[in-house]
């Protein structure tokens, strides 16, 4: 996907345990507090979180990221991105293989959007 920075903005939601993302239009204000904004380089990410690019890359093959493509094609990452790629550094420097850090993570992720969208269910149906 080639990314915007002005007009396009992405949106993540999890579908039968890979990151599904939706483009959004978004005003140039918004890009600063949203979380799932690219606006980091893969150099970048990788210093924040204290790993290799060749790290982010092989989260990328392993499906828990698809970061976005610069209109030069270079990658770019959220926040979000750049949280779900420290977690699985942590989990990996623990010793677990990276695909089943992978999955761990897709699955918290799951579970912890299924509640948010519970309790906002329940907030709903008692006002």
């Amino acid at each position: 996907m080639v990314f915007s920075p002005v007009t396009l903005g992405p949106r993540r939601f999890h579908s039968a345990g890979a990151l599904v993302l939706e483009v959004y239009m978004a005003q140039p204000d918004d890009m600063l507090d949203d979380e799932d904004y690219p606006a980091y380089t893969m150099g970048r990410a990788a210093e924040i979180i204290g790993c290799t690019p060749d790290f982010l890359r092989r989260l990328g093959e392993a499906k828990l990221i698809d970061p976005f493509r610069s209109g030069g094609g270079h990658r770019r990452y959220s926040r979000y991105q750049i949280r779900l790629a420290a977690r699985a550094r942590e989990m990996c420097d623990q010793g677990t293989d990276m695909a089943s850090a992978c999955r761990i993570i897709i699955l918290e992720d799951q579970l912890e959007e299924a509640l948010r969208q519970n309790q906002s269910h329940q907030s709903s149906q008692n006002p």
